[in-house]
């Protein structure tokens, strides 16, 4: 299995212990709401946990890999919004996630998201490298 087929199977068992030992320990995850990465590993595991607990009916759609770049297209809801999205993973050495970013459309759903998650991650205390 690749790299971004075990995240994904972890991701789809909710299973946040596996998706964290994916993780470089200086892992940034760049946000689409956000101009500054999240950065470490336990930063970032914490995030995508929130994510988790934030989006409804979540699902990996397609599977791309170009060059040892892999990408997880998605689709997923947030309330009676339907987003499409894209997680862009980039790997160490190691084979472990160095760079994360995340891609959302339409704006009419990432609004209500980007509310919703910001609440949620000011209440976690969690900031990005520029606080």
């Amino acid at each position: 299995m690749s790299p971004a087929g075990t995240f994904r199977a972890a991701v789809e068992r909710h299973d946040i212990e596996t998706i964290s030992s994916l993780l470089a320990e200086d892992v940034e995850f760049h946000s689409p709401v956000t101009f500054h990465p999240y950065v470490g590993r336990e930063n970032v595991t914490r995030l995508l946990e929130i994510v988790s607990q934030t989006f409804e009916n979540f699902r990996y759609t397609d599977e791309l890999t170009i060059d040892g770049t892999e990408a997880l297209v998605f689709r997923a809801a947030i309330g009676d919004r339907e987003l499409e999205g894209l997680d862009l993973l980039r790997f160490d050495d190691d084979g472990l996630i160095c760079d994360f970013t995340v891609f959302v459309r339409p704006l009419s759903g990432l609004v209500p998201f980007a509310q919703v998650m910001g609440e949620k991650v000011t209440a976690a205390g969690l900031q990005t490298s520029r606080g």
